[in-house]
């Protein structure tokens, strides 16, 4: 086999880079339909014609100029680890756009192949590039493609393996008479000096000087503060002088020139159109009504009760058949082992934990596949685009859309990538009010418990009460972020532009692909995880027991009552069975009561029930019970978590009928449970603490702990506030 090549693809958002990337390699990445979804950039390894490869997948960006996180990953990446192929991922139905990004990697002078992208949706806007000329006139390979079938792939890789013995050349591009004087003389003066010569080509520094690039220009001065100096007045100069006979700056006369240059090309024959292209396109057509002012809002609140519908509805069954396989399972290990720890470990802090959060799958299922649909039609970013106008108000940007959505603003998300997410936003009080925000949507840790207590509680309209309690951490979210940025986090707010992809119709394999990933890693977190949690917990709620004088005092009992039934039992008349029966039955009874007793305060003298019971003089106001603290304590860590434990706390402390039944079925009859306690327990749960994955993400975006120790103490503080005022409030109206 041939020594391994690298390669590293690159263009701009939603370009379709991450579907060929997958394609490719095999990997499965999520490919959702929207900018902004990679952050970091990924690797695969696949094998073509015996040549093995090493693909990178580097974050959708619109240039090589340093105003955002992507632009400096990307950017950094290739002057650092210089890929021996560039793939440039370029849209054939936005080629002008698309080709402002090509001129930079020119520029920077790495091996280049343009993977002309999307043909088919060019075509059907009655656009026909020619490939060739294309090629012929940008001096570098260019190869039709259409990602999402593979069309084009194995011709693409085979020529970029060609491109791969070709040398880093940069090319150059006029700017005008004023910059090309002064381009020459500044990269006189890099070159004199070798001024940050070993990572960039001399013209591409020069370039990016007078673009005001805010990274080159801090390298600059750390790596020779005298020359960086000289350079910086030069630049200055000109500046002032274009300002003046011109009225612009360099990196507006740059860009300028860029377009003025693909324009150039495109005029030569490359593009041609079958038809009007000022005529609206499908997308623009449905885009009119999806976005518009008054009807995209109802649109859209109308899908998102839609999917919480049919999720709910398509979910009922196979989710009653999970809680009866676990109750199934309980019966068995209940018959089959001994009393002792083994066995109460297993049916309390497995099966009885486990049972809770497994049993959601097919509605998690259900409800990531509708995401899904709603992420590769393209729809989710119009509703970007719409939530802009709305952000804004509330201090907001619109590129914080997407992380809430990621996080689970239709529900089902995470926060950690939504957090992550935030490195799109080039204000950093913005960024910080909406990582300290997003973890206030319904991710699918949270998804779960919501629908656990709505189908309790709330059973008639399951999917109305999920929809307004999305719409509650909208609004709650929204509102949180306005008083961060009215008082610590006062700020101008920033521009925002969004690309609106063209709708497509998702794909069987891609829905299959995107639903099963989320799925699967729901049921591994809670098969290693959450199982984990549970286990430990279970050990918290049985240990130590209750102390030997007090187990010898129940056992004392249980001789005594059945000794006082024994002689009524032991009788042999047939002429009194009915009334020996009535007696067996009163027997059970006490001895069921005084084991649900014994087993109620031993879970009371364990060390989780030590905790809830210290924390209920206060969690009372809240209308939570001991047993619920603990459930809740455990949230702290990830919130799935609170399923198994109401699972292992609501088994261990009952016995048999008090303990069979759903989990749901044991809460709604629990005389510490009711509806306005279990609205009060939804809006806590869903406002309080994050995870603790989520508090470590906070901190390592947000760059110290200080701002993760504030979104636990804030968040909890404010769902414990809003979950108290609920319950007081409802308790005395109820």
């Amino acid at each position: 086999m041939n020594q391994n090549i690298r390669m590293a693809l690159v263009g701009n958002p939603n370009a379709g880079k991450t579907t060929l990337f997958n394609a490719l390699t095999g990997a499965r990445q999520h490919v959702g339909n929207y900018p902004g979804i990679t952050v970091d950039y990924k690797e695969g390894v696949f094998t073509h014609d015996s040549q093995k490869i090493t693909l990178t997948d580097l974050p959708g960006t619109y240039s090589l100029t340093a105003y955002s996180m992507e632009e400096v990953v990307t950017r950094d990446y290739l002057v650092k680890e210089k890929p021996q192929v560039v793939i440039n991922i370029v849209d054939a139905s936005n080629l002008e756009r698309n080709l402002y990004l090509t001129t930079q990697f020119l520029e920077l002078g790495c091996p280049l192949i343009i993977a002309l992208n999307m043909i088919d949706v060019a075509r059907d806007r009655g656009v026909e590039v020619k490939a060739e000329k294309l090629a012929e006139l940008m001096g570098v390979p260019v190869v039709p493609i259409i990602a999402r079938s593979g069309q084009g792939a194995e011709t693409l890789i085979s020529q970029a393996i060609l491109q791969a013995t070709q040398p880093w050349q940069p090319r150059d591009i006029s700017y005008g008479e004023d910059l090309d004087e002064t381009i020459m003389e500044l990269i006189a003066l890099i070159s004199e000096h070798d001024f940050l010569t070993e990572t960039y080509p001399a013209r591409f520094t020069a370039i990016k000087y007078l673009e005001h690039d805010d990274q080159i220009l801090q390298k600059g001065q750390q790596d020779d503060s005298a020359t960086a100096v000289r350079l910086e007045a030069k630049v200055n100069q000109v500046s002032d002088h274009l300002l003046k006979t011109m009225d612009a700056y360099p990196e507006a006369i740059i860009a300028d020139h860029r377009y003025g240059f693909i324009k150039s090309i495109l005029r030569q024959g490359v593009q041609s159109h079958s038809f009007d292209t000022d005529r609206l396109y499908t997308s623009d057509k449905i885009d009119k009504v999806v976005t518009n002012r008054l009807l995209g809002p109802v649109i859209m609140l109308m899908i998102l009760f839609g999917l919480y519908q049919f999720t709910f509805t398509w979910s009922e069954l196979p989710v009653s058949w999970l809680e009866t396989l676990f109750s199934w399972l309980s019966g068995q290990v209940e018959t089959l082992l001994p009393d002792g720890p083994v066995k109460s470990m297993i049916i309390s802090g497995i099966i009885d934990g486990m049972g809770g959060v497994l049993g959601f799958v097919p509605l998690i299922m259900f409800m990531f596949l509708g995401i899904a649909v709603l992420e590769d039609s393209g729809y989710l970013a119009r509703v970007a685009f719409m939530m802009d106008r709305i952000f804004r108000i509330f201090g907001l940007h619109g590129s914080s859309v997407m992380p809430f959505i990621v996080s689970g603003g239709i529900a089902g998300g995470c926060a950690v990538p939504g957090v992550m997410a935030t490195r799109t936003l080039r204000s950093p009080k913005e960024r910080i009010a909406t990582l300290l925000t997003v973890p206030f949507m319904n991710c699918g840790a949270k998804v779960p418990v919501l629908a656990l207590l709505i189908g309790a509680f709330f059973s008639e309209s399951k999917a109305l009460y999920m929809f307004l309690f999305t719409l509650l951490a909208w609004v709650v979210a929204l509102l949180t972020a306005k008083l961060l940025r009215a008082t610590v986090l006062k700020g101008a707010a920033t521009p925002f532009v969004m690309e609106l992809p063209p709708y497509r119709f998702p794909t069987l394999r891609g829905l299959a692909i995107h639903t099963w990933e989320r799925t699967w890693q729901y049921i591994k977190k809670a098969g290693t995880v959450i199982l984990g949690i549970s286990i430990l917990l279970w050990a918290l709620m049985t240990y130590p027991g209750l102390p030997e004088a007090t187990r010898a005092d129940y056992e004392q009992q249980r001789q005594d009552i059945t000794a006082s039934f024994a002689p009524a039992i032991m009788s042999e008349s047939s002429s009194e069975k009915e009334e020996v029966s009535e007696e067996a039955m009163a027997l059970r009874r006490q001895l069921l009561t005084l084991d649900n007793e014994e087993a109620e305060q031993a879970l009371r003298n364990s060390i989780a029930g030590r905790i809830g019971i210290a924390l209920e003089p206060v969690s009372r106001l809240a209308g939570f019970d001991w047993r619920t603290n603990i459930a809740l304590v455990g949230g702290f860590a990830a919130k799935e978590v609170i399923i198994s434990t109401l699972g292992t706390a609501y088994s261990m402390g009952k016995v048999e009928a008090d303990a069979s039944g759903s989990l749901g079925e044991r809460l709604s009859r629990d005389p510490n449970w009711s509806k306005v306690v279990a609205v009060a327990a939804l809006i806590f749960i869903m406002f309080y603490a994050p995870c603790f994955v989520t508090v470590v993400c906070i901190a390592k975006e947000a760059g110290h702990w200080g701002w993760a120790l504030f979104s636990i103490s804030f968040n909890t503080f404010f769902a414990f506030l809003m979950a108290t005022a609920v319950f007081q409030i409802g308790s005395r109206l109820g």
